[in-house]
C-alpha cells in the first residue's frame, strides 16, 4: 500500500464509489447499497485493500452528524402539527407492532434478552434516505403523500434519538439509572441554551449578513459542529447536538438554503460511513448470521407495507395512497445502523449482533428499493411513465 494511506484510502472509497454507484443505479438501487457492498469487498473482511477500518471511522463519523443536523432542519413545527395525531397514532402502534416482530425473531435464534431488546428497537425505523430519495421532489413537498411520509418519518426519528440517548447513559457505566436521569436532563438544558443563543446571536448575523452567501455557509457549519461540541460537555453525543442544532433553525428562513448547501458536504462524508460500516462487516460470520437476518428482513418487507396501509386507512387515508406509504417506508433505517454502532460501543450487544442487524438492514434496502422503482414513481424509476424528479 502507498505510504499515504488517508489519501489511498480516500482513493480507493470514491472511485470505487462512483463504479458501485453506476451498477446500483443500473440495478435500480439505493446508492447507499453499493457504498455497504464496496465496503464489504475492500475492506479487512474482504480483499483487505483497506485493511484498518478504524482509520476512516472519525471521519465518517462527521457524516452522521450532518445527517442528523439537516434531518433537524428539516423538522417543521407546523408540519408536524398539521399530522400530529395521526402520524403519532399511525407511528407508536406501527412501532409496537414491529419491535415485537424484532423481539421474537432474537428470541427464536438464541439471542439474549438485551440483544432481542434491541433488535426490537431497531426494527421498529424506516429509512429515512430510501423514504426521501425515492420520492419525487413534486410529492415531497407538494403532495399529501409527501406529508405523511415525513410526518411518520420525523416522529420515528424523535424516538431513536431517545434511544441513542438510553444507550449513551448505558454506556457510561457505574449508576445505570442514575446516568440515563442526567441523560435526560440534560438535553433539555442544551435545548434551552442552544435556543437563546440561535435567537439573540445566530438569527441576528444571519440577517445582517444573509448575502454573503460563503459566509453563511460557514456559520452553519460552525453553528452544527458548535452545538454537537456543546453537547458533548453537556454529556450528550455529537449526533444529538447536531439534531438540536438543526431543529433550532428549521423554522428560519433561511434553513432551506443551509440545506443545499450542505447536502454535498454531508454526502461526501455518509460515503465514507457507509463504506465503514460495509468494512466493519465481518463476512465470516455470514453463515450464523443469515437465517436470522433472512427471516426478519423478510418479516420487515412483507409486514410492514400491510401494517402501514391497514392503520393509514383506518385513519381515514385513501386505500392507494395508505398502499403506497407503507411500501415506501417497508425496510429498515439507517439510524438501525447508527443504533447497532453505539450499542456495540456502549457494550449493550456484541458484534455479532450488530452484524446481523446491518446484514437485515441491507437486505431490506435491496428488495424494499427494488419494490418502489418498479411500482412507484421515482427518479429512478424502471418506465418512462413511473420516471419523475
Amino acid at each position: 500500500m502507498p505510504d499515504n494511506t488517508i489519501v489511498y484510502s480516500i482513493f480507493l472509497i470514491f472511485t470505487g464509489a462512483a463504479i458501485f454507484a453506476t451498477l446500483a443505479l443500473f440495478a435500480r438501487q439505493a446508492l447507499i447499497v453499493g457504498y455497504i457492498i464496496l465496503g464489504i469487498i475492500f475492506g479487512p473482511w474482504g480483499l483487505a485493500l483497506i485493511d484498518d477500518a478504524s482509520l476512516i471511522s472519525d471521519i465518517s463519523h462527521i457524516g452522521i452528524i450532518f445527517l442528523l443536523y439537516l434531518l433537524g432542519l428539516d423538522l417543521l413545527p407546523q408540519q408536524l402539527m398539521q399530522m400530529l395525531g395521526k402520524a403519532l397514532k399511525v407511528t407508536f402502534i406501527s412501532s409496537i407492532i414491529f419491535a415485537c416482530f424484532g423481539y421474537l425473531t432474537g428470541f427464536i435464534f438464541g439471542y439474549s434478552a438485551a440483544e432481542s431488546i434491541l433488535i426490537a428497537a431497531v426494527t421498529m425505523f424506516s429509512s429515512t434516505i430510501i423514504g426521501l430519495k425515492l420520492l419525487p421532489t413534486t410529492i415531497l413537498h407538494h403532495k399529501h403523500t409527501g406529508q405523511v411520509i415525513i410526518s411518520i418519518l420525523l416522529i420515528q426519528d424523535l424516538i431513536a434519538i431517545i434511544i441513542l440517548l438510553l444507550l449513551q447513559g448505558y454506556g457510561k457505566g457505574g449508576n445505570l439509572a442514575m446516568d440515563i436521569v442526567f441523560q435526560l436532563l440534560a438535553l433539555p438544558v442544551l435545548i434551552g441554551i442552544t435556543w437563546l443563543i440561535q435567537r439573540y446571536v445566530l438569527i441576528k448575523l444571519i440577517i445582517k449578513y444573509d448575502q454573503i452567501h460563503e459566509y453563511i455557509f460557514l456559520l452553519a457549519i460552525a453553528w452544527c459542529l458548535g452545538i454537537a461540541e456543546l453537547a458533548i460537555l453537556l454529556g450528550l453525543s455529537h449526533e444529538i447536538g447536531a439534531f438540536v442544532a438543526g431543529v433550532s433553525l428549521a423554522s428560519s428562513p433561511i434553513a432551506l438554503f443551509i440545506t443545499e448547501r450542505l447536502k454535498p458536504l454531508r454526502d461526501f462524508f455518509l460515503i465514507i460511513f457507509f463504506f465503514s460500516l460495509g468494512a466493519g462487516f465481518n463476512i465470516s460470520l455470514l453463515g450464523e448470521l443469515i437465517a436470522p437476518a433472512l427471516l426478519l428482513a423478510s418479516l420487515t418487507v412483507v409486514v410492514k407495507p400491510k401494517v402501514f396501509a391497514f392503520l393509514l386507512k383506518k385513519e381515514g387515508e385513501k386505500k392507494h395512497i395508505s398502499r403506497e406509504v407503507g411500501f415506501r417506508l417497508g425496510q429498515i433505517s439507517e439510524f438501525s445502523l447508527l443504533i447497532a454502532v453505539l450499542a456495540v460501543q456502549s457494550k449493550f450487544i456484541g458484534e455479532a449482533t450488530s452484524n446481523m442487524i446491518q446484514l437485515t438492514t441491507l437486505i431490506t434496502f435491496i428488495i424494499s428499493s427494488f419494490i418502489i422503482v418498479r411500482s412507484y414513481p421515482t427518479p429512478m424509476a424502471v418506465t418512462d411513465k413511473l420516471r419523475r424528479d
